[in-house]
């Protein structure tokens, strides 16, 4: 099993701070200290908490891609990804282009993760349509084809939705070969898989699920393969959770009450600890090493920690060290 860490990058990811790049690097470079394989970053305009009793796109962000070019330089070895990219904001031929670029400068270390966005707020303020479900994939299945076919040994010539290319050649070369690895990002239903097995390495979806429910749609990817003349051993799964982490249970019953206190809406408060640990990378040191062989049972090879309630937020730093010290140490080792 891989390990990676969902890096804050927003208003609300670190209290007391608003989104930093000197943060997230920060955070990049500890990351990689402490062992972690990968660090990823999402792709919003603007956030909003609006589902929990906060009106407006209240949080802003930084934009993924210049990120992870900022974060190449200050780092040696983990590898940097998006989770997810939304497809209709950026030209699919444009995003191919900064992909590559991305890759030259890190050494071939990026990871594309793309989606086809779902937050109708952030594209009617920024001047995106948001269109239907339909329009969304269309969009997605564009820039996959694209990526797909400029990330390829020869020029290429394809007309894919909105977009024509006429012997188009990304130069300089991705370092990885063919390109950066590309996962579909969403919840897993028959399209979006699809979509993944025809154009991706693999899927990754996010924050809540329990290895059973997971593993039912990972067999649902695997027939998708199969229907396309894909061998599904190719295929590939990672998975985004929430974490929390404590020594022992009276520990993790006060960080639980924390939790509950701090987040927005307090729409937490009618869930109980064992609901959440549940179905997230949550509990003591010992119950989360065996999750993580669940995890494996069902084919994941990567699962990504956001060490909070919360996306990409850290609002206790001691989650991620025990993490890395209680958890993927033993496991590596054992």
């Amino acid at each position: 099993m891989r390990f990676g860490l969902a890096l804050p990058h927003y208003d609300f990811s670190v209290p007391g701070e608003g989104a930093s790049f000197s943060t997230t690097s920060a955070w990049v470079v500890k990351a990689e200290s402490l062992g972690f394989d990968s660090v990823w970053v999402s792709d919003h305009f603007a956030y909003s908490f609006a589902r929990y009793g906060e009106p407006g796109l209240k949080y802003g962000s930084l934009e993924p891609m210049t990120t992870l070019a900022g974060l190449a330089a200050s780092t040696q070895r983990v590898r940097l990804g998006t989770l997810v990219l939304g497809a209709p904001f950026r030209h699919p031929s444009l995003l191919a282009k900064m992909a590559a670029t991305i890759d030259v400068v890190s050494g071939g270390r990026l990871d594309l993760g793309l989606g086809a966005g779902w937050f109708a707020d952030e594209f009617e303020a920024f001047g995106y349509p948001f269109g239907s479900v339909g329009d969304r994939f269309g969009s997605l299945e564009e820039t996959l084809r694209v990526l797909t076919a400029l990330f390829g040994d020869e020029p290429a010539s394809l007309l894919a939705g909105h977009v024509e290319l006429r012997q188009a050649r990304l130069s300089p070369r991705p370092a990885q070969t063919p390109g950066p690895p590309l996962w579909v990002g969403g919840k897993g239903g028959d399209r979006l898989l699809g979509l993944a097995a025809r154009y991706a390495t693999g899927w990754n979806s996010v924050w809540r699920w329990t290895p059973a429910d997971f593993g039912r749609r990972a067999a649902a990817a695997r027939v998708a393969c199969e229907a396309i003349g894909r061998d599904p051993a190719t295929f590939r799964f990672s998975v985004g959770l929430y974490g929390l982490l404590a020594e022992d249970e009276p520990s993790m019953d006060a960080l639980w009450r924390r939790a509950q206190e701090a987040m927005p809406g307090r729409a937490l408060n009618g869930e109980t600890l064992q609901d959440w640990c549940s179905d997230t990378l949550s509990g003591t040191p010992e119950r989360v090493l065996e999750l993580i062989r669940d995890w494996e049972e069902v084919g994941v090879e990567e699962l990504i920690l956001s060490p909070w309630t919360l996306p990409f937020a850290i609002h206790e730093p001691e989650i991620v060290e025990l993490f890395a010290e209680r958890v993927m140490a033993p496991h590596r080792a054992g």
